[in-house]
């Protein structure tokens, strides 16, 4: 497999992900550190399920929210590589799952793929 990096729809880097370095490396504790920080009492992860080849396989694991991500499933409705080659981008669902997820580096990431887009 190559070390390229891989860019979800989102712009959550998969190949840094915990799920895709888990099975990439086959490393148990990582999947059980994971699983916990990932848990919540609604939503109970196993370690088992930590298994995922990154959002764009679509005949191998991939952990099930991402599976089912509105995001993911209007990517490839669309066709598009990631959100950033989308005409829509950013796009309300996009900035909810943001908000959601916290996290500042996915919108750094596609605002990043944007703007070399367009230059």
């Amino acid at each position: 497999m190559s070390d390229e990096k891989i860019v979800a729809f989102c712009g959550i880097v998969c190949t840094e992900c915990p799920a895709f370095l888990a099975r990439k490396n086959d490393d148990d504790e990582l999947r059980r550190k994971t699983a916990e920080r990932w848990s919540s009492p609604e939503f109970p992860i196993k370690a088992e399920s930590i298994d995922c080849y990154g959002c764009f396989a679509t005949d191998k694991k991939m952990m099930e929210f991402c599976r089912q991500c509105r995001i993911r499933n209007c990517g490839v409705e669309k066709g598009v590589e990631n959100c950033a080659y989308c005409d829509e981008y950013p796009c309300l669902k996009l900035e909810e799952l943001w908000k959601h997820l916290q996290l500042p580096e996915p919108k750094e990431v596609l605002d990043k793929i944007k703007k070399q887009l367009s230059l």
